[in-house]
């Protein structure tokens, strides 16, 4: 089971970003900016386990892997920088497909790697909890645990 440490991941995929807006003060309404700590270009991978699956996501497509599909489905995806996170939004096979990546030291449990981004994903009813990482900012720990 995946173990995010030092942040708690919310239940409602979309409740992670909140509003783009926020009050500051007397009726006066500042724009908030849009998470950067993944860039637009940067390929995100994903982890997870219980069940296993993963994949990454670069530009506006996303593969899906499980032990039973080792290949992948690759399908399109709408990416969303919010307030605190990216998300991916598709529908793959005919089912929804909404994932968020959140900045939180991540471990998968399965290994000795820490990951710097947790991964809340919801396909139709299923939630699932995962990692990730992008080149620019990797794992640490083992490459071959």
């Amino acid at each position: 089971m995946i173990m995010p440490r030092l942040v708690s991941l919310v239940p409602a995929t979309l409740l992670v970003f909140g509003l783009a807006a926020c009050t500051t003060g007397e009726g006066s309404t500042e724009q908030t900016p849009a998470f950067s700590g993944i860039a637009s270009e940067e390929t995100v991978h994903f982890l997870g386990n219980e069940p296993f699956w993963g994949g990454n996501s670069a530009g506006s497509s996303l593969t899906y892997t499980t032990p039973e599909n080792i290949d992948g489905t690759t399908f399109p995806v709408t990416r969303f920088a919010g307030n605190s996170g990216i998300g991916l939004s598709g529908t793959m096979d005919g089912a929804s497909f909404d994932m968020t990546v959140t900045e939180g030291e991540c471990s998968d449990t399965m290994s000795d790697r820490t990951y710097p981004f947790t991964v809340t994903l919801k396909i139709d009813d299923e939630q699932r909890q995962g990692c990730a990482w992008t080149d620019r900012q990797p794992f640490t720990g083992p490459e071959n645990p």
